[in-house]
């Protein structure tokens, strides 16, 4: 160990003195870690923030609530525990953390001094907590669960029902209508409710009883709030009989002294979501849509007068979606991020004016919050090069600082690579926005492999974000492409709503045209191209198959392949109605953008990785996929995650994904061998455990 540990040092201190770095490797991104859900005190003096370490060799991962002055400075690890403690939240002296933690008795509410000790659990609910709020006041907690809507009390029978069913291995799941799994998870009768917790009687009680969500699940949304004076809440629920084929969200009033409660949104058969109060308690400022059954619609934001019932259209001219908002402390603005052209900034809106102004855009902003000044945010934010760290920034946009460093060591040690953009000409009509990454040690005189990757959504973007891929494949000899073509968000609607009905049409033809392009650059090996995809991306791996010879190999995860069989056993049924016209009975587009329909013309080698769980795009596609192309004689592998849903678990799984990626990118491409061997680590099981 000695001599090996020697001759690292001295391969490794001559490129160290020099100023060279490492290669990015597997190992380098599980070094890195993450910080996220930075929340303010309510005196302003500090910020608490959740960090997420991972553990490569045990295929864990653990989380740990920090705090810090508002300046960075004085940062200290709060909590230190096996089990994850996330959610932060501060009580009204600022003197506590509340937070949530697996550490006993399942997801619980735990409670610790900023000043450190070992924390005290508050709630003790059989099903668990989810998304908890305090009251302004700190005496009333609402929390959200999966709980049984039949049963007469929310304690025992809950309970007795839970150990029940996680006693042992599920013999079987029942339904007797549609939704009845989502994501990774059978529903198997329950709902998710919100309860109430009174801090003082230690009393539980449900305030959204009824074979119903409500919450509804809301992905990186807000499900209820509490209004300012703590009169009443405000919840997102979906009413509708047939909620598989639904996206009628609709924004619920529960007043909590008489118990009356009003649908405020009810004429919107459309999403209406993530309600705020604003802090003079006047309105409420919600995200909507106005295309019922159209998930990718855009997301606006809208106003409703508490004392008149008036709703308020109030980005109607923005013409991009809208991701999170927050109110200025004296209610006269909202701030919001957007995805715009591959970047995420915040925007000020004004609401006397609609005035709308970006003010502070630094790549890709995750999440952000405001002082009680109202003139400090503080926000987490990354780039392609830059893992996600906490910064300020001024109101005006003139002041960013960051505030973390949690990455230095790994930044100082490993050239993470940055991203240059191109706007390349298709003959959709349109320029397709497109990042590419060059390899570690980059030599404009020499050529390289291409591998273009298809962004999934498929109403998403590629944006300036750091991301694992896209720097495992550069630091493995590899350059990187990342297209926005048709469908993509950040670029108008208009250009978003382009790929509905049309999924075999212009993205094809954009993705073509960045292709065209880049091999024609000096540096590019045209005889070396690849692909690859996740979800709709891996539909569009598919549609490759039976469409163009002209790349090496590729790779497709997640994919949709026969789409027939899929709106026969996807879970959200509104999105195949709406992106290909109707039902398969319907509509002719199930059969005319259908990859199983010219298995004839496969013959391209490709990797086929898909999860077991997922209930989005069921296995079973990628299993239809894989058989075709044996029974075709294409060269092909097939990787099957038993535990994992539509995204492969972090680390238990995603240290496989690359490495199959590289070993079969490395076979037909050329470029780095894979570290490791794929009989072994199958074998092994080190990573899907």
């Amino acid at each position: 160990m000695k001599k090996i540990l020697l001759l690292f040092f001295i391969v490794s201190f001559p490129l160290i003195m020099m100023g060279q770095k490492s290669a990015f490797t597997i190992e380098d991104l599980y070094k890195l870690k993450s910080v996220s859900d930075p929340q303010i005190s309510p005196d302003d003096k500090m910020v608490a923030y959740v960090v997420t370490e991972s553990f490569l060799e045990k295929g864990k991962t653990n989380q740990d609530i920090w705090i810090m002055k508002i300046d960075g400075s004085n940062a200290i690890k709060l909590t230190d525990h096996s089990a994850a403690d996330n959610h932060p939240r501060w009580s009204a002296d600022s003197k506590n953390i509340y937070f949530v933690s697996t550490r006993k008795n399942g997801p619980q509410l735990w409670q610790i001094p900023i000043t450190g000790g070992e924390p005290n659990q508050i709630t003790y609910f059989p099903m668990g907590v989810a998304d908890p709020e305090l009251s302004p006041d700190n005496n009333t907690l609402l929390f959200a669960s999966d709980i049984f809507p039949d049963c007469p009390t929310i304690g025992d029978c809950n309970k007795l029902t839970d150990s029940t069913m996680t006693s042992g291995p599920i013999q079987a799941h029942m339904a007797d209508d549609l939704l009845y799994r989502h994501w990774t998870d059978w529903k198997d009768g329950k709902k998710t409710h919100i309860i109430k917790y009174d801090l003082n009687t230690k009393i539980y009680s449900d305030l959204t009883p009824g074979n119903y969500d409500s919450p509804a699940w809301e992905q990186g949304g807000i499900g209820f709030t509490f209004a300012p004076d703590e009169k009443e809440i405000c919840f997102v629920s979906n009413r509708d009989v047939n909620q598989a084929e639904s996206t009628n969200k609709d924004l619920f009033i529960l007043s909590l002294e008489n118990n009356i409660l009003k649908n405020i949104t009810q004429d919107n058969k459309a999403y209406d979501g993530n309600p705020q109060y604003s802090p003079d308690g006047k309105y409420i400022a919600y995200k909507y849509q106005t295309i019922p059954a159209y998930e990718a619609d855009r997301f606006s934001i809208g106003l409703y007068n508490r004392k008149t019932g008036e709703r308020t259209k109030l980005t109607d001219i923005f013409d991009n979606w809208v991701n999170d908002f927050i109110w200025s402390p004296d209610s006269k603005n909202i701030y919001f991020t957007a995805q715009v052209e591959g970047h995420v900034p915040i925007f000020k809106l004004e609401l006397k004016s609609k005035s709308i102004s970006n003010i502070l855009d630094v790549k890709t902003i995750d999440a952000f919050s405001l002082l009680s000044n109202g003139k400090q945010f503080i926000l987490t934010r990354r780039a392609v090069d830059e893992p996600v760290e906490i910064w300020s920034g001024s109101t005006d946009g003139k002041d960013v600082k960051r505030l973390t460093f949690i990455n230095k060591e790994v930044s100082d040690r490993i050239d993470i690579r940055p991203a240059e953009e191109m706007w390349i000409s298709s003959p959709s009509g349109k320029k397709i926005h497109t990042f590419i990454v060059k390899p570690h040690n980059f030599d404009p005189a020499k050529k390289y492999p291409l591998i273009l990757n298809v962004h999934g959504g498929p109403q998403s973007q590629w944006a300036d974000a750091f991301r694992g891929d896209w720097q495992v494949y550069p630091g493995s000899g590899y350059i990187v492409a990342f297209p926005n073509p048709h469908g993509s968000t950040g670029y108008g609607q208009e250009f978003t709503a382009a790929i509905s009905k049309d999924w075999g049409g212009k993205v094809y033809e954009d993705v073509m045209a960045v292709a065209d392009s880049l091999e024609k650059i000096s540096w590019v090996d045209p005889n070396r191209t690849g692909a690859m995809g996740w979800s709709y991306g891996g539909y569009m791996m598919m549609w490759f198959e039976g469409h163009t010879n002209r790349f090496k190999a590729i790779v497709s995860m997640m994919g949709v392949y026969n789409l027939t069989a899929m709106h026969g056993a996807t879970e959200e049924l509104w999105f195949p109605e709406w992106d290909l016209g109707g039902t398969p009975w319907e509509s002719d587009l199930y059969q005319k953008w259908s990859p199983n329909n010219f298995v004839g013309n496969f013959k391209t080698p490709c990797l086929v990785i898909t999860g077991e769980r997922d209930y989005r795009v069921p296995y079973t596609q990628s299993l239809e996929f894989f058989t075709d192309l044996q029974k075709m004689n294409v060269p092909s592998r097939l990787i099957v995650f038993p535990n994992d849903g539509h995204w492969p678990s972090g680390v238990k799984s995603m240290p496989l994904y690359y490495n199959a990626h590289l070993d079969w990118f490395h076979k037909y491409l050329g470029g780095d061998p894979a570290p490791y061997d794929m009989t072994t680590m199958i074998r092994n099981q080190a990573f899907i455990k």
